[in-house]
């Protein structure tokens, strides 16, 4: 999509569709929204009053202007209560007047930054939040599908302020939200693949393209080298499928950025059929999805380069295909990971841990500030949490960023404690430990399990997001499917880190 700003009023500019908006509750519009009902001879109002429209959060109506105006049409959209209002609002409404826009045939959408006045937000963060909610709502994944869509997508949006002073601050914004709201539709688009086209093969290739586009360094090791390098415990996922594993490295290094780098690690199970331990039959085409970590530190890669963040970012991505063959790993296995630790597999449906566990301690080569790993890891925090929020362990004051960053990227992480206690339930009477602790605080054994794996000294987060990588039913910026859940997080903690 093409995303531009200007200075003017709405009211003036000649497109297929305009887009303001209103506060619920409010009667008498103000600012531009009641400059483009003055020039309609108060047709807004008039809406209003007749109850066809209250202004709650997302809530959108069309005014057609007859000629009033050089635009042909008004799409009029509700911001919900002022006292409840957020750049998460901003993103929602956002995504709704794109979709009216779309269902209207709108080719271009000229909108006024919400937010930005009355709602009291920073013309940045506005309209940050205005491309981010445009993009993301208007996402569809139909790279397999032979028919065309009935509906073009708008291929043009335009941010009008009529503050000359504001528009440079509105462009910024601007750009940040497109390259946030594109790099999550490119892990979208990765979670939406199924497990036949995107192979652990497959997305190296994917990764080193996207490399070579955004200027990001890659470095890609086959199955040989992961042995010699003794990631044992990765390696044994990979045994049961006659398709190889691939350990992805992407590196960004921004400009005058000399410091000890943030490395990134996500788990890319491009199938998980829970191996010998086997899922049941019902929902398993989901788990093409359980490559949702790896793409999510893939989208946050291209995130900070196209950003140009002045950071050194590390990528580590652990892909692999979990499958029931003949060289699969059996309960009761021991294997040995690469930080020397010994692993009893009790269940091979616990294999994202086993991936994690030696990229984690590869993690620690590169002497990093921090390490933050991104997972659908665990059931249990699913039922814990629901698709609200990640759950979020770790380093306090790491986890405390993580939070933070999730506030205002609208993907939002909960902490979960790491007592002490819960490593008893990982301990094996075999081997230094066992992969699962069993069903009691599931989420947090298996970040108990993970904690064993991050060198001594190391600041590190683990982000279970399992219940975050799809929606079923679909939300206003986020349609059935995969979600591209963790882009949008980790781009905001680099962020944070870059501006410190």
């Amino acid at each position: 999509m093409q995303i531009e700003t200007v200075v003017g009023a709405i009211q003036d500019q000649r497109a297929d569709a305009i887009v303001v908006n209103l506060f619920e509750g409010v009667k008498n519009p103000g600012g531009a929204t009641g400059a483009v009902d003055a020039a309609l001879q108060g047709k807004i109002r008039r809406l209003i009053a007749q109850g066809d429209f209250r202004g709650k959060a997302g809530e959108v109506a069309v005014v057609y202007p007859d000629g009033q105006i050089p635009a042909r049409r008004v799409i009029l959209v509700g911001l919900g209560q002022a006292s409840e209002f957020s750049q998460g609002k901003v993103r929602h409404s956002s995504a709704e007047a794109a979709k009216k826009a779309r269902d209207l045939g709108a080719a271009n959408i000229y909108t006024i930054v919400h937010g930005a006045g009355i709602g009291g937000l920073h013309v940045e963060q506005a309209s940050q939040a205005v491309v981010e909610g445009t993009i993301l709502g208007l996402y569809r994944f139909r790279e397999l599908k032979t028919e065309k869509p009935e509906r073009p997508d708008p291929g043009r949006l335009v941010l009008v302020d009529s503050d000359a002073s504001k528009i440079g601050a509105a462009g910024v914004g601007a750009r940040r939200g497109q390259v946030m709201a594109e790099s999550t539709c490119f892990a979208r688009d990765l979670g939406n693949l199924p497990a036949n086209v995107l192979t652990p093969v497959k997305l190296a290739e994917i990764a080193t393209n996207m490399a070579g586009i955004t200027g990001l360094k890659t470095t890609v090791l086959e199955e040989g080298e992961i042995a010699q390098r003794g990631m044992n415990a990765y390696l044994s996922v990979a045994r049961g499928s006659h398709r190889p594993p691939r350990f992805i490295i992407i590196e960004h290094s921004g400009a005058g950025s000399g410091d000890a780098p943030i490395v990134l690690v996500g788990k890319a199970v491009t199938f998980d059929s829970g191996g010998i331990s086997l899922k049941a039959r019902e929902g398993m085409e989901a788990m093409k999805g359980d490559m949702a970590g790896g793409a999510a530190v893939m989208g946050a890669l291209r995130a900070a380069a196209l950003l140009g963040l002045p950071l050194r970012v590390v990528g580590l991505i652990p892909a692999v295909e979990n499958m029931p063959g003949g060289g699969a790993s059996r309960p009761g296995d021991v294997v040995k990971s690469l930080m020397g630790l010994t692993v009893e597999i009790v269940s091979t449906d616990a294999e994202g841990r086993l991936c994690l566990a030696d990229a984690l301690t590869s993690a620690g080569d590169y002497k990093p500030q921090a390490i933050v790993d991104i997972a659908t890891l665990t059931g249990a925090c699913q039922v814990a949490l629901g698709d609200q929020a990640a759950g979020v362990m770790g380093d306090p004051s790491l986890v405390e960023s993580l939070r933070k960053a999730g506030e205002r990227s609208g993907e939002r992480v909960w902490p979960l404690p790491l007592f002490e206690e819960y490593d008893e339930q990982i301990k094996s009477q075999v081997a230094d430990l066992k992969n699962t602790g069993g069903r009691g605080a599931g989420a947090i054994t298996a970040g108990c399990f993970l904690k064993r794996f991050v060198r001594p000294g190391l600041a590190w987060a683990h982000v279970d997001m399992a219940g975050m990588s799809r929606q079923e039913n679909g939300t206003a910026i986020t349609p059935k499917g995969a979600t591209g859940y963790g882009v949008m997080l980790l781009s905001a903690l680099l962020g944070d880190w870059a501006a410190k």
